[in-house]
């Protein structure tokens, strides 16, 4: 059958190993010093894996591939514990795979008696997280648009010193809604978790009069969720630039990865600069690409 799944080009693939941990499915290997798809049936072809590869060696095809496998995933992902079968079925539902999702679940109950964790938390931990994620049941998540501090204080105070130029919130990426008003025809900042301690000056310098997104592009789970939200950021926030933040260490690259993917799927075009934050808080590199 033809269908989608990861394709690896070697030739850029230098075996650093940070899309492993990525790929809930087990799907991919280390092989020879290059990661490998080891099994057409546990990939299910959505990506996750994308914004983990510093190299961008890592895409999706479509091409005649041995059907996907949701009992045999799940027969795997039981063994690495509780919460890699909860990010695996939150990974679908973000997906809206819901014949698959019904089915790993479905596995869970008929193996409860031989899985050595409660599966209904999970499964419960698992509905509970489209409530979660709904901007009225979570506090946090409600969007706000401010004043940035710097507007409101007297700057001759001299008891007052780098004040927040911060104008919005949510700003994490599994939070943000790129429908939110304030993002409209804004200048973007996507920046790496890590940038925002490293620099100083960044709230003056980067963040003032702009509109803010952070992620981690090593640590977040659903990260293909990103690239939908970057890419309406450009097509439907219309927004005027994008800017890239990200650390100097290489998983952390996989931002811009994710950023690249949503501005070439995109219909609009933005300009898209990329700046490489030192971890002694120096700008090792800044170009528009």
């Amino acid at each position: 059958m033809v269908r989608e799944v990861v394709r690896i080009d070697e030739t850029l693939c230098d075996g650093c190993s940070e899309c492993i941990p990525a790929c809930h499915e087990g799907a991919l290997q280390i092989i020879d010093g290059k990661a490998r798809l080891i099994s057409d049936l546990m990939c299910d072809g959505l990506g996750a894996c994308l914004g983990h590869c510093p190299q961008n060696a890592i895409t999706i095809e479509s091409r005649e591939a041995e059907a996907y496998n949701e009992t045999k995933v799940m027969e795997i992902m039981v063994g690495k514990g509780r919460n890699t079968v909860q990010a695996h079925l939150n990974h679908l539902k973000e997906h809206g795979e819901k014949d698959f999702l019904r089915e790993g679940i479905g596995y869970l109950r008929e193996h409860a008696d031989q899985i050595p964790f409660h599966i209904e938390e999970v499964i419960k931990d698992v509905h509970q997280a489209d409530h979660d994620n709904q901007a009225c049941g979570c506090p946090g998540a409600k969007s706000r648009s401010f004043e940035p501090r710097s507007a409101m204080i007297d700057a001759t105070d001299q008891n007052i010193s780098g004040p927040s130029e911060l104008r919005q919130w949510p700003v994490q990426m599994h939070l943000i809604n790129p429908s939110a008003g304030y993002f409209n025809h804004s200048d973007v900042v996507l920046a790496a978790d890590c940038v925002g301690y490293a620099l100083g000056d960044f709230h003056q310098k980067w963040l003032k009069g702009k509109t803010l997104a952070i992620a981690c592009p090593k640590l977040d789970d659903g990260q293909d969720s990103y690239v939908q939200k970057i890419k309406n950021l450009i097509d439907e926030a219309r927004i005027n630039t994008l800017t890239v933040m990200m650390m100097q260490v290489p998983c952390c690259h996989g931002i811009l990865a994710m950023a690249r993917s949503a501005a070439t799927d995109a219909q609009r075009k933005v300009p898209l600069k990329a700046i490489v934050v030192g971890i002694e808080g120096d700008i090792l590199k800044e170009e528009w690409l």
